[in-house]
C-alpha cells in the first residue's frame, strides 16, 4: 500500500447498521445509491459503462462491498474516473484508502476540507451532549482524526465544475463541515446533498436501524456551524431539486422533497437546530 495513504489511529470499524444495509437503487438510469450500514455511496454513470464516478466512500471495512457493487454495475474490474468526497466523515471515507489502493484514480474534495484528508488537522470531537438519541449518545466511538490521502487528493476547481462530470457542479454547503460540498444537475433537477440535510434523524437509532424517512437537518452530533448550515439548506432549497439523495436515508423525490425540504428551510431552528449541546451558540 502506499505509504502516503493511512487512516487516522482511531479508525475502527463500527457495528452499527439499517435494515436497508446493503440495498441499492437505481434512482435515474444513470445514478445508483446504496446503502452501507448507516451510509449511502452513489455511482453516477451508465451501467456497463467505464465512465463512471463514485460519490463518498462510505463506513470503515466497506472497500470490498464498494468494490463488488461497482463490478455488478459497470463490469469486471471497472474502475471510476474519480472519487468525489462530499466531506471527510468516517463514514464518508471509510474505504477511501483500499479504494485509492485499489483503483489508483484521483480524489476531489473542497479545498477547506483538504486539512483533515492530508493529515494535519482533526476533526471537532463528536458532541454526545446534543440533543438527540442513542446515536448521538454514541458519537464518542466515532473516529475523528485527520486521514492521510497525499498527493491523491485534489481540490476542486475554483468555477464549480466537477473533473470528469461536466453536466454537474459543486455547491459549497458548510456548517457541517467547513468544507462541505453538494452537487447538482440542472437538467434533470437532480441533488446529492450530502450531510447538508439528510431524509432520516440521523441522531435516533430506532430511526436509523428502520431508516425512517423524515427530511432532517445535518447530523447533530457532527454539526458545528448551526448558521452556516441554515444557509446551506437555504441555498439548496432555492434550487428547487425534483430529486434528491442524502447521505443517511431513502432518496425523497416530487412534491413530498419540494415540501418536506421547504419546511426544513422555512423553520430549521426549530425542525433542525438542537436546543442544547456544545456547538449550540
Amino acid at each position: 500500500m502506499d505509504k502516503e495513504l493511512s487512516y487516522g489511529d482511531d479508525y475502527h470499524y463500527l457495528p452499527i447498521t439499517s435494515i436497508k444495509s446493503g440495498v441499492g437503487q437505481e434512482v435515474t438510469s444513470d445514478l445508483f445509491c446504496l446503502t452501507i450500514q448507516i451510509v449511502n455511496v452513489i455511482f453516477i454513470g451508465q451501467p456497463n459503462s467505464d465512465n463512471w464516478i463514485l460519490v463518498d466512500a462510505g463506513m470503515p471495512k466497506s472497500a470490498d462491498t464498494i468494490i463488488a457493487a461497482s463490478e455488478e454495475r459497470f463490469g469486471p474490474k471497472s474502475k471510476p474516473k474519480a472519487i468525489i468526497l462530499t466531506h471527510g466523515h468516517f463514514d464518508h471515507v471509510g474505504a477511501i484508502v483500499e479504494l485509492i489502493d485499489h483503483w489508483g484514480v484521483p480524489v476531489y474534495a473542497h479545498e477547506l476540507e483538504l486539512p483533515y484528508l492530508t493529515g494535519k488537522q482533526n476533526y471537532p470531537d463528536p458532541d454526545p451532549t446534543v440533543e438527540g438519541g442513542l446515536i448521538a449518545k454514541m458519537s464518542p466511538l466515532f473516529p475523528n482524526e485527520a486521514i492521510h490521502l497525499g498527493h491523491h487528493v485534489t481540490k476542486l476547481p475554483s468555477d464549480y465544475t466537477i473533473p470528469s462530470m461536466s453536466e454537474w457542479r459543486w455547491i459549497h454547503t458548510s456548517g457541517h463541515t467547513p468544507g462541505h460540498i453538494s452537487l447538482f444537475r440542472e437538467r434533470d433537477r437532480l441533488l446529492i446533498a450530502g450531510d447538508a440535510f439528510v431524509t432520516v434523524k440521523q441522531e435516533y437509532l430506532y430511526d436509523v436501524i428502520s431508516q425512517k424517512p423524515e427530511i432532517s437537518g445535518p447530523p447533530r452530533y457532527l454539526t458545528t456551524d448551526w448558521q452556516a448550515a441554515l444557509e446551506s439548506v437555504r441555498s439548496l432549497e432555492a434550487l428547487k431539486p425534483l430529486i434528491a439523495i442524502t447521505g443517511h436515508g431513502l432518496p425523497f423525490a416530487g412534491e413530498i422533497l419540494t415540501h418536506s425540504l421547504k419546511q426544513l428551510a422555512d423553520e430549521f431552528d426549530r425542525k433542525a437546530v438542537p436546543r442544547y449541546g456544545k456547538y449550540v451558540n
